[in-house]
């Protein structure tokens, strides 16, 4: 009998704690308030109803959205290696972090949300502060207002939707007020990195940039949490995805690397120039 009330007990235990309310990790709410309002949702509800490896998939996609947008709009060209540099990266990233991969319904639609939301914003934002030569701070002071709107109004709906509860009814302990103030602080200066970032760069350089962050993340986790999960295929992930990092610096930095097609139509000056020159032609020739 106390044997089977204790298994009860464990069992209730278990009930328990899987039922309990989880804690957003700081990394959730910080990288929520680096989007735009779509973009907001989309990733949030991506990193709630789907997996963790389908997650690394869509980052991966980014990449490929991004290129795709620079070569219809902006008319950049990309050379052959740094194609196949960029190539490397996504392969290496993939091999590293892509470990199980299911996904639903609701999963695969924020996941075609946060990918193409992701890059339109990034590509938005290198377009803008190309266009009208808007510093980081500037442009992080007319879209911040925005982003806190959005997410303050659509935020709570989409919570209650994708877990049947309520932001109110969560119990904001001293510690989870302070991390959450902290992630946001956090994500002032992320914001401004990433602007700063695309801006004087791409928004396809920003994203390589990214990954690394995400080698560098699973280095140091190794280095002070332990080794578990560190294994043979990880280890050659990491190492073709830092080469192909390389590659892509170097490669994008060359001439015709990475270039912008200009066509310029003729101006009046040389079109009245190119009708007196042939006039001139024909007088003589008279």
């Amino acid at each position: 009998m106390a044997r089977g009330g204790g298994e009860n007990e464990g069992e209730e235990e278990g009930a328990r704690a899987f039922h309990r309310p989880r804690r957003p990790a700081p990394e959730q709410r910080g990288s929520k308030a680096e989007r735009k309002a779509v973009l907001d949702a989309g990733a949030w509800m991506f990193n709630v109803v789907t997996s963790v490896g389908i997650i690394m998939i869509a980052k991966l996609c980014i990449i490929p959205v991004l290129c795709l947008l620079e070569i219809l709009f902006d008319k950049v060209r990309y050379s052959r290696n740094t194609k196949l540099s960029i190539v490397l990266v996504l392969v290496g990233v993939a091999v590293c972090t892509v470990t199980d991969v299911s996904v639903n319904s609701k999963g695969l639609l924020a996941a075609i949300i946060a990918v193409w939301s992701t890059a339109l914003q990034q590509h938005y934002v290198h377009l803008l502060q190309r266009k009208y030569s808007l510093g980081s701070f500037n442009l992080l002071g007319h879209t911040a207002p925005a982003q806190a709107a959005s997410l303050l109004i659509l935020g709570p709906f989409v919570d209650f939707w994708l877990t049947n509860r309520r932001v109110d009814t969560f119990n904001y302990t001293t510690i989870v007020t302070f991390f959450m103030v902290l992630s946001c602080t956090i994500a002032v200066g992320t914001n401004l990195s990433q602007f700063i970032c695309i801006g004087r760069f791409t928004a396809v350089s920003f994203q390589v940039l990214g990954h690394m962050k995400t080698i560098l993340v699973l280095s140091l986790g190794f280095l002070f949490f332990g080794k578990e999960g560190l294994n043979f295929h990880v280890v050659f992930g990491m190492i073709l995805a830092v080469i192909g990092m390389i590659w892509y610096g170097n490669a994008s930095s060359k001439p015709g690397g990475k270039e912008r097609q200009v066509y310029s139509a003729p101006s009046e000056k040389t079109q009245k120039h190119g009708m007196s020159s042939s006039q001139s032609e024909i007088d003589q020739k008279v």
